[in-house]
C-alpha cells in the first residue's frame, strides 16, 4: 500500500510542478514523496524512478504524437539510435527516472535521519 501511494503521489507531484518548473520538477517530487512515504530497501528508489519513467514515456509520447514524431525522429537520428523514435521515448523515460529513483532515495534517507534525531 505504500509503494502504491508513493507511486501515485509522485505522479501527481510531478505533474503539478512540472507546470511551473524546469525537468528538475520530477526530482523535487521524488524527494518530496520519498520523505512524506518511507520505503523499505530498493523500493525507495524503483518506485519514483517507475513513477517518473512512466511520466516521461506518457509524456513524450503525447508530445511527439501531436506533430506526427517530426522532431523526436530528428533528435533520434542526431543520437546514436538510429532514427529510432520509440528508442528515443524509452531512453527519455529511462533518463528522468534514474534522476527520480536517486533523489527518492535521498528523501527516503532524509527522512530516516530525522526520524533518528527526535
Amino acid at each position: 500500500m505504500k509503494k502504491l501511494s508513493n507511486f501515485i503521489l509522485t505522479i501527481i507531484l510531478g505533474v503539478i510542478l512540472s507546470l511551473f518548473l524546469p525537468w528538475w520538477a520530477v526530482m523535487l517530487a521524488a524527494f518530496l514523496s520519498g520523505a512524506i512515504v518511507r520505503l523499505r530497501n530498493v523500493a525507495a528508489f524503483f518506485v519514483p524512478f517507475g513513477a517518473i519513467t512512466l511520466l516521461w514515456i506518457v509524456n513524450a509520447w503525447m508530445l511527439s504524437n501531436a506533430n506526427d514524431y517530426t522532431l523526436a525522429s530528428k533528435i533520434a537520428v542526431l543520437l546514436p539510435l538510429e532514427g529510432n523514435v520509440v528508442l528515443l521515448i524509452l531512453v527519455t523515460g529511462v533518463i528522468g527516472g534514474l534522476a527520480a529513483g536517486v533523489a527518492g532515495l535521498f528523501g527516503n534517507q532524509c527522512r530516516a535521519i530525522m526520524a533518528k534525531e527526535d
